[in-house]
């Protein structure tokens, strides 16, 4: 396949199996100036799968920095009610919502973590119902990326400048399978695949997971009627859509104060446009009571504390060490991909959805029932080839899960 006809099929697979657009559905687009291309290609096979209407929100990284730069503090404590009448009208027409990433993992570095921290709390505050149409897959939603120059140059620093962005890209659709056959097909099979393993999890029904590796020692229990989930999911109204593209992990949620132990990070967290790496969190009964990091340590402080919910865990992701991405020995910088390299978890929110009837529950019966509520979700990977996890069952056995980094079954 020539590198046009590879975006042509990336866009259609954002397009038809991502959020997989309806006949007159509406799609929102939040991306940035360094997609634009790509991004119009997009667009045109929207409308040509049947959409509705497309809207294009266009960030652009001098602006985002001039903003964090010269704004006050204080005004980062607002939110513009514009952008949250967008997201609720989006919600109302049941449209379907596509994020194409590009982000520099430095874009932020330097910036005043108080005004980080602002801006998070305001938009948290704001779109709080969005945040709950996604966390529930009110909406069909999906998340893919492209290579922006300053990115591809983070990710392949050895590589003359003129060949980083190609060889970005070339490790981006080996990623979301193109190249090898029909993407479609591709990701019906790997879909398939992980919900096997979703099943057997389920049938399980573990009580606890039992993590050992290096600078790793926790115990997470699950609630009773957790599910296991994969990156495959349905809207209410029965749309199939991919959430993560790439997706190699299966997941659910934690009871929000039964993880204990020690936690290490295996790669670095990208968060707010900063790099968080080399850090240790401390964990009695679900808070996080002892975090520390090398790199991005007033950061790492600044999330934790966000509100009452980011000091304990949302989401817990099992990824085999030897899957397609970890197997590239490529570090992305960018958790969309690295998380889907590694064993990780997610600090703040859970998703309902991991509940059974956890969709139709309001924040204060999730929290009744021990389910994470948070402004914040921020997946961080503990993964490697060393990490063993093992499932100790209602009545006291143990059975293991990962040896090495890989299923055990």
């Amino acid at each position: 396949m020539t590198f046009e006809e590879k975006l042509a099929e990336y866009a259609d697979l954002a397009v038809r199996v991502g959020v997989n657009i309806q006949q007159g559905q509406y799609l929102l687009i939040n991306t940035s100036t360094d997609t634009l291309e790509f991004t119009r290609l997009v667009v045109k096979k929207a409308y040509e799968a049947g959409a509705g209407r497309v809207h294009v929100n266009l960030t652009d990284a001098t602006f985002e920095r001039a903003f964090y730069e010269h704004a006050d503090v204080e005004e980062m404590a607002n939110f513009p009610k514009w952008i949250v009448a967008q997201r609720e009208e989006l919600i109302e027409r049941k449209g379907a919502l596509l994020w194409i990433d590009a982000e520099d993992p430095d874009l932020l570095a330097g910036i005043n973590v108080a005004k980080l921290s602002a801006q998070q709390k305001a938009s948290g505050a704001a779109l709080v119902n969005y945040r709950k149409a996604v966390m529930n897959d009110n909406i069909a939603w999906s998340i893919i990326a492209v290579p922006s120059a300053k990115w591809a140059a983070k990710v392949f620093p050895k590589l003359p400048a003129e060949q980083q962005i190609s060889a970005l890209w070339d490790a981006i659709f080996k990623t979301v399978r193109i190249g090898e056959g029909s993407a479609v097909e591709n990701w019906k099979a790997h879909v398939v695949n992980l919900e096997a393993r979703a099943a057997i999890l389920n049938k399980k029904k573990f009580k606890k997971l039992l993590y050992k590796a290096p600078g790793t020692d926790l115990t997470i229990e699950l609630p009773d009627k957790n599910l296991w989930l994969t990156g495959g999911s349905k809207s209410p109204e029965g749309t199939a859509f991919i959430a993560n593209m790439p997706t190699e992990e299966v997941y659910t949620m934690p009871s929000k104060f039964g993880v204990n132990g020690v936690v290490s990070n295996t790669k670095p967290l990208v968060y707010k446009g900063n790099v968080i790496d080399n850090f240790t969190l401390t964990f009695e009964g679900g808070k996080i009571v002892k975090a520390h990091a090398e790199v991005g340590n007033d950061l790492l402080q600044e999330l934790i504390t966000a509100d009452e919910g980011s000091a304990y865990l949302g989401e817990v992701a099992l990824v085999p060490h030897e899957s397609p991405i970890s197997a590239s020995e490529i570090l992305y910088y960018n958790t969309l991909f690295d998380e889907n390299a590694s064993n990780h978890l997610a600090i703040g929110e859970a998703y309902p959805t991991c509940y059974e009837g956890g969709r139709e529950l309001e924040q204060g019966q999730l929290e009744s029932l021990g389910i994470n509520t948070s402004i914040t979700h921020e997946d961080f990977m503990i993964g490697s080839g060393e990490m063993d996890i093992d499932g100790e069952l209602a009545d006291g056995t143990i059975e293991p899960i990962f040896r090495k980094g890989s299923w055990a079954f």
